[in-house]
């Protein structure tokens, strides 16, 4: 049986020291994640929660910096919180592209019989478009929103 890998490619008018800040600093994933911050000192081997910035914080996602070499590639693997079982991967691939940035995300190593593709895979689409925006416009898209 063949494993899904899910591959998202998409060019921002930006640089990748943006891209990559958009993508590590709090500050810039609530604008446009759907209030949720990528929180982490983004070294390999570092854990990273995506979460809620409130008195009691919710983390939607977890994981570990698998590797980091700013501003170009960042891999994580992929934990949902309330199955620590469901591991995958994500990379963030930046390449600069004349006057802009093509950004492609991969997830995949998925585990059998998990059913995190299914739930990402509406999931990038909308925040891949939202950061897009956020960084040409400064303003996110409101469809990144969680639920």
């Amino acid at each position: 049986m063949q494993k899904s890998k899910l591959v998202y490619t998409t060019y921002i008018r930006s640089t990748p020291e943006k891209v990559w800040d958009a993508i590590t600093q709090p500050k810039f994933t609530r604008q446009y994640w759907g209030g949720l911050a990528n929180v982490s000192d983004w070294k390999k081997g570092s854990t990273w929660d995506m979460a809620t910035e409130d008195d009691k914080p919710e983390i939607y996602t977890t994981g570990k910096v698998l590797e980091s070499t700013p501003p170009k590639r960042l891999v994580l693997s992929w934990i949902d919180p309330d199955n620590l079982n469901d591991i995958s991967r994500v990379t963030y691939e930046i390449e600069t592209v004349k006057d802009s940035v093509c950004l492609t995300v991969t997830h995949d190593e998925f585990k059998a019989g998990s059913t995190m593709p299914e739930r990402v895979n509406g999931g990038w689409p909308r925040v891949l478009s939202s950061m897009k925006s956020f960084l040409e416009t400064g303003k996110g898209l409101a469809a990144a929103s969680c639920g």
